[in-house]
Parts: C-alpha cells; structure tokens; sequence
C-alpha cells in the first residue's frame, strides 16, 4: 500500500508570546506513516500529543519543524489547504463543538453542500450516515435536544456522509454506551473494508485499539511503541509504565501465563480468552449450569432513604413539534451513605434524571423527595436542595469561570454564607480529595490540563459538603490511569465523608469495581435496581437495552454457557483469575 499521510520528524509547539518558546514541545520528532486503506489506532495518556497529532493530519495545526505530507501535499502550503481537508475528515473529541445546524439532518449535510455534492446524492449520504450510526429516527431533532452521546453520532455522521480519503477519530465514543461505541465501531470499520477509506482512530479504549490493523503507542509527544494488536499488547508491563493498560482479557490471561500456565502470548478478545481458557480446565469439570439470579424488582434495605422519586416523569418541548418524553414514571429509593452506579444506553434518560434529582430540570409529574420532602413544595428554596445535592456534569470543565483554581473551588461554601476561615478549609480538603496539587490553586483554571480541570471542577462540589454527589460522566475522555486515580479519589472522599454518592457511566468496568448498587434506565424508565452481582448477572437482558457487562464478566458467563460451574459474579480481573485459579488448581 502506498502511503496517504508521512509526518517526518514532526516537532510542535504551542506558542503565543516569545516567552512560550521555551515551553517544551507537545510533539517531539515524531516519525509516522499511514498507509492508505489503513486502519490505524493511536494510543497514548491525556497529554501525550495524540489530539495534537491529529489536527496536524488535517493543517489544523502546523509543524513548528518537520513536515507533514498528505498524498503528496505539505500541509505548510496554502494553496493545498482545501484538498488536503477534502481529504482528511476529522471527528473532535467534543462534539459541541463541531455542531453547526439548527437540524440533525441538515449538519450533517454541511460539509457534502461545501463540498458541492449534487442534492440528490446529499440526500442518500445523509441518510445512510445517520443509519450507520442509529440516528436516523433523530433526524428532524434539534441537536441542542440530544444527549452528549447522540451529538456525537451526529458529528460523526457529518464526517461520514462527506466520505473524505481519510477519516481522523478523535475519541469519538467516549460519551457512547457499549452498544453505541460498537456501532459505531462497526461502521467505521465497515467505510474501512468496502470503501477503502483510511481510519486513524485515536482512543482510550483498549477493546478498540485491537481492532485496528496497527497500534501506535504515543508519551510525551513521541511514538514508543509501534506494531500490529498482538504485538503491542503483549507488552503489558511497559504499557502499564507509560500509564496505559490493555484489555482485560489480555491482562487476565497474562496473569495466568506468569504463574506458569500454558496460554497463548496475547489473548485480544473474548472469545480467543474462552478458547484459552477451555483447554486448562477439566472437561470432566462441567455439570449442570445453575440458573441465572432472577430479576428483582429491587433489593430491599432497612437503610434510611435520602432521596426518592415517585411517577417522576419529564416531557421536552411539550405541546411542540419537538416535544418528546425523557423519563416516564420513575420510581425508585437511594440509601442514606450507599454509593449507586446509574447505567442505561445513550438518550436513555440518565442525565435528564439527575438534573431533577437536584432540582436543575423541574418535572412534568410526578416527585423528588430530599429526606421525604419534596424539593419543589417551596420553589423559593430550591436553591438549598442544590447545596445538599451537589452535581457535577458531563463537562465538568465547563463549570469553571473564576480567575483562579483557588476561587472557582471556594464560589460554592462563599455562597453559602461560610466564613473565609471555614471557606480556606473545605477549598484545601476538597483539592486534596480531588488530586489537586497544592501549587495549582492559584493558576488559572483555564491554564489547566483537560484532566486537571475535571479535578477542580469536582473539588468545587466536594468543597460543599454535598449530603448527596452526583457525578455524570466525571472520568470519560480520560486516560487508564488518570480514570483510576480519579474513581479511587471519589471512593475515598465517599468512605471518608461517608456520604451518598451516585455515579453515571457507560464503563461497565468502572461501574464494577466502584458502586454498591445498580440503576439501570432504558428508555426513560426503570429497568432494574440492584447489586451491582446481580444486575450483571444478567448480561443477555442488558445486551437488549444496548449494555453489556464487563469483559471479565462476559468471559465467566461464556464459560457456564459451556458447562463450566465457574462463579459468573466476578467483576474484577483479579476476582477472575483466583476463580480460574481455584478450577485449575483442582484439576491438578
């Protein structure tokens, strides 16, 4: 194949001022060639140069030196600018900002009518982009409607129906459930085969890198580490010390492989760990599969409520053409101090549902009781509810406006009428809580790393003391290690502060390991409420709402499907392989 994209000892530099220039540089001599009807999966942690490696594909950016070479144009000169971002499509990280329409259809027709596509053929792109990515229905909706995920299926599709040579991904699932991010996966490999069309997919997740033909593994600016899946997934210990990870089945059957079992040297997926996995354990091992836990409406607790919703129902738009319900006859309790993990596939109510929860979103019907009070019997004193019940969104950098980190954390116990004693303690023990280094206090929030805005941000909730936490999303976009970090920080200011804390993700493998407790909503209702075991007990009942359980997960309930009696309540790579230990062991 011949090459589409050379980046030749490509060195960057974000520069404004003469000072800046001896910032250091935010890509170091990074030589890279992508091959045309490649796909190519670029990995690295939060600030290791991948999003700035991809704007370079497209002449976003500049090199400061080397050069960057797009089927055969230099992206420093002008007059190939318009070819060269014919040619490289790129999907942003947010997708806010890279909506431009009033309609869902209609932005994503913008580029085909720059393009100048014929409307006919505009037409039929437009339609089958919107397929692919199962927003079809969603086509006549205004975008600011739409959940994070749902914007970015419609950013997504706009890149897909302009059908450029190459499309660049910029962590384009972060916000999409697990039935989302495969669709769209599937799409994207599906224009890779039929069409030819080169992907550069840059991602945080593994279980996606490993579809790619290649893997090109980023830190500091520079490319470390370069090969097919299997070759560079089976440097589990260097990627680790890069602060990255691997998938869980690899890190599993790497495990295995050091304690002196036969596996093979990388193991990518599910079902090649399965077929590892059959052959260390006894055949003579089967028996009868127990019966799945059933579905229970809810596991009942003698722990006192804090909050509860009853008929909590929620209408957009009402009596409009757009109008549209997000939830519909919630009911359901939360325990005073528990820590509750909310899941459900994307557009599924979960963000609309803790907005109300602390009185952002009033409903059409039905209650939200904070301590069996109704937060809306007296308006006039919402504003209280929201200093018990603390939220952080989606972007939770978005909630940053004051001069510095040190005043944006102390806006919420200011304006709760703390004294600037007590305001100085919760700003300091809320950064500690949060990972925020004490020297950053005084910067600017805005001179933060995305990362480190995410942390400031949440200080600025925990720093209130909240009775309640609701975090929507808080370690999406972030890497392996700052997303543990970050979760481990939460669990441990909810042992300490021994608070209620509700966690909204779509990784199923954060949710494991994190919460008590599962609410699942699908389609704006509840679907199940319960152990965090039991609700993923049921992986073919949540495969039908667009979830999935966790890898680990998965591999253990395959193996009972095959007769095996393991234990299918594991959630944790360790937890499986002292299960797999335990079988193998008595096989001996």
């Amino acid at each position: 194949m011949s090459a589409l994209i050379e980046v030749k000892k490509l060195f960057f530099r974000y520069e404004e001022t003469e000072q800046d220039k001896a910032a250091p540089f935010a890509l170091n001599g990074v030589d890279l060639t992508i091959e045309k009807g490649s796909f190519v999966a670029i990995v690295g942690h939060n600030g290791s140069g991948k999003s700035t490696l991809a704007k370079q594909f497209n002449a976003l950016y500049y090199p400061t030196t080397g050069d960057v070479i797009v089927d055969g144009m230099n992206t420093k000169d002008d007059e190939h600018l318009f070819d060269i971002r014919k040619r490289v499509g790129l999907v942003l990280q947010n997708p806010d900002n890279q909506i431009v329409a009033g309609v869902v259809e209609e932005d994503v027709a913008f580029g085909c009518e720059n393009l100048g596509v014929p409307p006919e053929e505009i037409r039929q792109r437009v339609d089958a982009a919107l397929q692919a990515v199962d927003m079809y229905d969603y086509r006549l909706h205004s975008p600011d409607k739409l959940s994070g995920g749902q914007k970015q299926r419609v950013a997504i599709a706009g890149i897909m129906a302009m059908e450029p040579e190459c499309i660049v991904l910029d962590e384009p699932t972060a916000m999409l459930d697990p039935q989302g991010r495969e669709e769209v996966m599937a799409a994207v490999r599906q224009l890779n085969r039929e069409k030819g069309i080169t992907i550069i997919l840059i991602t945080h997740y593994m279980e996606e890198a490993v579809l790619a033909d290649r893997v090109v593994m980023m830190d500091s600016g520079k490319v470390f580490l370069s090969g097919t899946p299997q070759e560079v997934f089976s440097h589990t210990a260097l990627l680790k010390q890069h602060r990255l990870d691997v998938p869980q089945v690899t890190e599993l059957c790497d495990k295995l492989k050091g304690c002196g079992w036969e596996v093979p040297a990388c193991v990518l997926n599910e079902e090649e760990c399965v077929t590892a996995l059959e052959k260390l354990l006894s055949a003579d091992k089967k028996g009868n599969v127990p019966c799945a836990v059933p579905l229970t409406e809810e596991n009942k607790s003698e722990a006192e409520t804090i909050l509860s919703v009853e008929g909590l129902t929620l209408t957009y738009g009402a009596k409009t053409a757009f109008e549209k319900t997000a939830l519909s006859e919630v009911d359901f309790a939360v325990h005073k101090g528990e820590f509750l993990g909310i899941i459900g596939h994307t557009g599924s109510g979960k963000s609309t549902l803790v907005q109300l929860l602390n009185g952002l979103l009033k409903p059409t019907e039905g209650t939200v009781s904070l301590y069996g009070r109704d937060i809306w019997k007296e308006p006039k004193k919402i504003r209280s509810v929201r200093f018990k019940v603390g939220m952080v969104f989606q972007y939770p950098e978005y909630q940053l406006f004051e001069e510095t980190v040190y005043k944006d954390i102390a806006f919420g116990p200011k304006n709760m009428g703390l004294s600037d004693a007590e305001i100085d303690e919760k700003v300091h023990k809320a950064a500690a809580f949060a990972g925020l280094p004490e020297e950053l206090l005084e910067k600017s929030p805005f001179d933060l790393s995305g990362g480190e805005k995410r942390r400031a941000a949440i200080a600025g909730v925990m720093a209130m003391d909240p009775d309640v936490l609701i975090l929507d999303e808080p370690a999406a976009g972030l890497d392996p290690l700052g997303r543990d970090v970050l979760l481990s920080q939460i669990r441990d200011y909810h042992a300490v502060r021994k608070n209620t804390v509700l966690l909204v993700s779509h990784s199923m493998e954060d949710i494991a390991k994190t919460v008590d407790r599962i609410l699942v909503m699908n389609r704006g209702k509840k679907e199940m409420l319960d152990t965090t075991q039991t609700v993923f007990s049921h992986g073919k009942a949540l495969e039908t709402m667009g979830l999935r359980v966790p890898q680990i997960t998965k591999v253990m309930l395959l193996l009972q499907e095959k007769g095996y009696p393991v234990n299918t309540g594991v959630l944790t790579v360790e937890q499986a392989f002292q299960e797999l230990l335990k079988h193998m062991t008595a096989q001996a």
